[in-house]
């Protein structure tokens, strides 16, 4: 039997041979020395698997550590499933959520009668400590659907329960244990606690934030930073899931099921529009004549900042609006990135001066020459945008870098008002599972790619760690500085998005690298209920951006 081996991303291919099937988690042991991190997973041809997995034929193998977006989530899963068992190995069968990322971890409530103490929780973590210095093994075990719900309901798992429930045509599922303690993850595992080597609990507000390394450092828990912002905007979009009656994914199934998406659907947008309603008020009453808008990619960047124009034009004002994208610098000046390509990500690529130079132009009343970016040339355009704006006109500024200080430290902060946005509350499939923002994200971009680029779901995969790396850098720092943070996420996206999403994943084929990135969202979205007829989503909304038919977007 011969494995072509490859121990990590940076590390050429070895041909291994053995004398027949071997487990994976074998291979490893005896090729793993020397690796800077903890092997999670294998991907064997193209698909993540577990480190259990039998390796039974000829095959390509990849050793993942927690640089890889799978492993990555192997490792949160895993370690929920530890901190799970742990809360209620110490406090009994209490009721546990896991709800979203925050701080560079996962936020979950524990339902006790009151808040959490530190001395309850101290104890939850010395249990977890305990578990893992057992190195326990985490037992997975297939079993008919109907026998995983009975297990689900006896424990108190409605949700997990009813999303099982409404795939009647799903045969099995899989159960994970932990020293008897059972539950059902929508993903894999590591073999035994003993691979979760790094977490820390912290007290937060009414909840706990369960932390863990950072994919780009998964040798240690990152430093703590507190997002009080995004914090409130969590609670925000909390309470809209309990307007809508769509807490979980199975609410929303139902009441897709029900009759009932139209509703859902115009709420949400409806919750929406009031959000950039207020933004625009609150802009108006404090007088701010620059409105900078920034957000990771397919956030919705553009259809947030036509409505908000929209909103102040409701208001009196005569907004304009512009993208620092016309701003780039010529393109024999762009900075080039390690592979020696034109990096358009950093704020370096920006003419920081002549933007500042034109925005405090128009601010005082003069007329300016704003230059439109020829990105076939590389080169920017004047003479067809001349403008000149009143005292009381505000400007709206689109860009990945606004909030960035640097990119408007020669205007006057008292004219600013900062909006970063994000669709960075989704609906959860269940108390445990959540569905990462990242997801969301990547399918919208996926089917715009699809729509106006040309580009194939493999490309938009195989593109999405440069483009996730160049948020981290570029984006995510700053979503500090905003004066509101605003969550684009709909409620009933998914629904729409998923029609749109599967065949372009169907057609990334096994053979492909990106096909196991594929397959896991295919597995997702196999539990969303599909609506067929989007004509419900407004002209104005989101969506459009993504699924095409846009007001704002050509």
């Amino acid at each position: 039997m011969e494995i072509r081996l490859k121990r990590g991303p940076e590390e050429p291919v070895e041909i291994i041979k053995t004398d027949g099937p071997v487990r994976a988690e074998l291979l490893v042991k005896q090729y793993g020395g020397g690796l800077p991190y903890d092997i999670l997973a294998v991907r064997v041809d193209n698909q993540v698997k577990e480190l259990t997995e039998i390796l039974e034929g000829d095959c390509d193998v990849e050793f993942l550590d927690m640089r890889d977006h799978g492993a990555n989530l192997i490792y949160q899963r895993s370690l929920s499933l530890i901190y799970l068992k742990a809360v209620e190995d110490v406090l009994g069968k209490v009721t546990v959520v896991i709800e979203n990322s925050l701080n560079k971890g996962l936020f979950t409530e524990i339902k006790l009668p009151e808040v959490i103490t530190q001395q309850q929780l101290d104890a939850v973590s010395a249990r977890m400590q305990q578990l893992i210095d057992g190195d326990l093994p985490i037992i997975r075990e297939k079993l008919p659907r109907e026998e995983v719900i009975g297990v689900l309901r006896s424990r108190g798992y409605i949700k997990k329960a009813e999303l099982l429930e409404g795939r009647p045509n799903l045969e099995e599922a899989t159960l994970y244990e932990l020293e008897g303690y059972k539950n059902f993850f929508f993903g894999s595992m590591v073999p035994s606690t003993g691979y979760i080597r790094h977490f820390e609990l912290r007290k937060y507000r009414r909840g706990v934030i369960l932390r863990f390394p950072y994919p780009t450092d998964p040798g240690r828990v990152p430093e703590y930073e507190d997002e009080p912002k995004l914090c409130a905007a969590f609670g925000e979009s909390k309470n809209w899931h309990k307007l809508l009656g769509v807490e979980y994914l199975s609410d929303l199934n139902r009441k897709v099921g029900n009759g009932e998406f139209k509703e859902i659907a115009l709420l949400s947008e409806a919750l929406h529009e009031k959000k950039i309603t207020e933004m625009a008020d609150e802009i108006c009453r404090g007088g701010k004549r620059i409105i900078l808008i920034a957000g990771p990619s397919s956030s919705g960047k553009t259809t947030t900042a036509r409505r908000l124009c929209i909103q102040l034009q409701v208001n009196g004002k005569k907004p304009i609006y512009l993208g620092t994208d016309d701003y780039f610098v010529e393109r024999p000046e762009t900075p080039l990135d390690e592979k020696g390509e034109p990096d358009f990500e950093v704020l370096e690529a920006v003419d920081i001066k002549l933007f500042n130079e034109h925005m405090n132009s128009l601010l005082a009343g003069q007329e300016v020459d704003i230059p439109e970016f020829d990105f076939i040339n590389g080169t920017k355009i004047f003479g067809k945008r001349i403008t000149s704006i009143t005292q009381d006109q505000p400007i709206v500024i689109e860009g990945i870098h606004a909030l960035n200080q640097e990119l408007t430290k020669y205007i006057d902060d008292e004219w600013k008002y900062r909006i970063y946005i994000s669709p960075f509350v989704q609906l959860n499939m269940d108390n445990h599972n959540r569905i990462a923002t990242t997801d969301a994200r990547m399918l919208r971009r996926m089917i715009r790619d699809s729509r106006s680029r040309g580009k194939t779901a493999h490309r938009t995969i195989a593109e999405w760690p440069k483009v996730r790396k160049g948020e981290d850098k570029n984006i995510f720092p700053f979503n500090g500085e905003a004066d509101v943070l605003f969550n684009t996420a709909l409620a009933y996206e998914l629904c729409i998005l998923k029609k749109y999403a599967m065949p372009l994943l169907e057609q990334v084929k096994p053979g492909e690298r990106e096909y196991s990135e594929a397959s896991r969202l295919r597995k997702m979205l196999y539990f969303v209920e599909s609506v067929e007829d989007d004509s419900v989503v407004p002209n104005n909304s989101i969506l459009k951006e993504f699924i095409g038919g846009s007001i704002f977007v050509e």
